[in-house]
C-alpha cells in the first residue's frame, strides 16, 4: 500500500506540474507533491536529504548560468545579439530562422542546452520583435535546437552526467559515438520544423535602421558568458563536475560587471528564477520516492531484459536500442527526462552496461522531450523565459511540433548509432 501512495502521489504531482491548474508555476505541485511525500512518511527525511543533495552539482549549475544570463539581459548583450542576427537575416524571416538555428546549436554544444534556454531565448525574442516577423517558428527553435544538439558534447546536457555518472566516455570516445547521431538528430529536427513552418516563414523581415551598441559593462558580461563556455569545455576534459566552475564563472561575471556598473549584479541576483531550484531539488526527492517504490526494478527489468535479449530479431536487427531509445523517450515526457534519466543511469550502472544500449537510452532521454512542452528541464526554463518576456507558446502548438519532429530525429539518431 505504500508503494501504490508513492505512485498516486508523484504522478499527480507530475501531472499538476504539466497542466499548471490555476497558472501556479511548475514549483509549486513538484515541491508541495515532494513535501507530502515527507510528511506522510511515505519517504524518509533522510532519504529526501539524500536526494537533494544529490542535485547539488545540478543546482549550481543553473545558478551559474541564470547569473550568466540576467548580466546579460541587464547589460544589453541580447538587443547586441540581436541586432547581429536581424543584420545578417536581410529582410528574410526564413534566414533569421537558419540564423537562430544555428546559434542554438553552438549555444547547446559549448554552453549547454540550459543556457539555450536561459540566455538564447531572450536574445531571439528581442531579434523577432526588432524584424517584425511572427516568432513561434524562432522560438520554438530554441526548444527543439536545446535537446535535439543536447549530445553532440558531453557539456551539451547535465542529463549526460546524470546517465553515465562516473562511466562518462572521454571526449574522443564521446565524438566517435555521438557525432553522426547528432547530426541526424540537429538535421532532421531542422527539416521538420522549417518544413511546418514554412507558411510563416515565407515573410519579409524589417531592415535594422540602427545599430545596437555595447557599452563597456555589456562587454564584460559577454566576456562572462565566453569564460564560461571556455571553463566548462576545459571542466569536460579533465572530467570535472561541471556545477562548481559554472557558479564560479556566474560570480566572476558579477564581479567583472560591477567595475563598470554597481547596480547591475545586485538587479541580476534579484531577478534570477530562484523557482527553478525547488523545482529540480522536488524532482530529485520524487525520483528517490518512486525508486524505493519499484521503478528503479521495473526500469532494470526491462533493461536488463533488452541487454540479454537472444541473437535473432531483437539483437541482430537493432531493435533493442529503438526500444529502449523510444521507451525512455517516452516516459521522459510522462515525468520529466531528468528523474527518466536519473533512474534510467542508476539502473545502467547497477546492470554494468555502459554501450550501445546505454547509449541509446541517453540519446532517448536527451532528445525524447522534443515532444512535449515539460518533457526537459531546458524546456521548463523556456517556458520562464518566454512568460518573463510576456511571451507564451501553448503545450498544444509545441506538440503538433514535436509529434512529427521528435519520433523522425530519434529514429535517425538511433539509426546512426553504431
Amino acid at each position: 500500500m505504500p508503494d501504490a501512495l508513492i505512485w498516486i502521489v508523484s504522478l499527480a504531482s507530475i501531472a499538476l506540474m504539466l497542466v499548471r491548474p490555476r497558472g501556479l508555476p511548475e514549483w509549486v505541485w513538484i515541491g508541495g507533491g515532494a513535501v507530502l511525500l515527507v510528511v506522510t512518511r511515505l519517504l524518509p527525511v533522510s532519504g529526501a536529504l539524500d536526494a537533494i543533495r544529490e542535485g547539488v552539482d545540478v543546482y549550481l549549475f543553473l545558478t551559474g548560468m541564470m547569473l550568466l544570463a540576467e548580466l546579460a539581459r541587464e547589460e544589453g548583450v541580447f538587443n547586441w545579439v540581436a541586432d547581429i542576427a536581424v543584420r545578417h537575416a536581410r529582410g528574410s524571416a526564413s534566414r533569421l530562422f537558419l540564423w537562430v538555428y544555428l546559434v542554438g546549436i553552438a549555444v547547446t554544444a559549448l554552453l549547454s542546452n540550459d543556457a539555450t534556454a536561459v540566455v538564447l531565448t531572450p536574445a531571439v525574442l528581442a531579434a523577432v520583435r526588432r524584424a517584425k516577423v511572427d516568432p513561434r517558428p524562432h522560438l520554438l527553435a530554441c526548444a527543439l535546437i536545446a535537446n535535439a544538439a543536447s549530445f553532440l558534447l558531453p557539456i551539451a546536457n547535465p542529463a549526460n552526467l546524470v546517465v553515465y555518472g562516473d562511466h562518462l566516455p572521454p571526449l574522443g570516445q564521446w565524438m566517435r559515438m555521438f557525432l553522426l547521431p547528432s547530426f541526424a538528430s540537429v538535421a532532421a529536427t531542422f527539416v521538420c520544423l522549417r518544413l511546418l513552418s514554412r507558411k510563416t516563414l515565407a515573410g519579409e523581415a524589417a531592415p535594422v535602421t540602427e545599430a545596437y551598441r555595447l557599452d563597456a559593462a555589456g562587454w564584460l558580461a559577454l566576456a562572462g558568458i565566453g569564460i564560461a563556455a571556455v571553463v566548462l569545455l576545459v571542466s569536460s576534459a579533465l572530467d570535472v563536475q561541471l556545477g562548481a566552475p559554472t557558479f564560479g564563472a556566474g560570480v566572476l561575471a558579477l564581479v567583472l560587471v560591477a567595475v563598470k556598473d554597481r547596480v547591475a549584479p545586485k538587479t541580476a541576483v534579484r531577478n534570477v528564477a530562484w523557482s527553478v531550484l525547488p523545482l529540480v531539488a522536488g524532482l530529485f526527492i520524487i525520483v528517490e520516492a518512486l525508486n524505493r517504490a519499484g521503478m528503479l526494478r521495473l526500469m532494470r527489468a526491462g533493461l536488463t531484459w533488452l541487454a540479454a535479449a537472444p541473437e535473432g530479431f531483437v539483437k541482430h536487427w537493432g531493435v533493442g536500442k529503438y526500444a529502449g531509445g523510444f521507451g525512455v523517450a517516452l516516459l521522459s515526457n510522462g515525468m520529466n527526462n531528468l528523474p527518466a534519466g536519473l533512474a534510467a543511469g542508476t539502473a545502467l550502472r547497477q546492470m554494468g552496461q555502459h554501450g550501445l544500449l546505454a547509449h541509446a537510452v541517453l540519446i532517448g532521454v536527451d532528445l525524447g522531450p522534443n515532444l512535449s512542452v515539460t518533457g526537459s528541464l531546458a524546456t521548463i526554463l523556456w517556458l520562464i523565459a518566454l512568460r518573463r518576456e510576456d511571451a507564451e507558446i501553448t503545450g498544444w502548438e509545441f506538440l503538433k511540433i514535436g509529434a512529427v519532429a521528435m519520433p523522425v530525429a530519434l529514429g535517425l539518431a538511433l539509426l546512426a548509432l553504431r
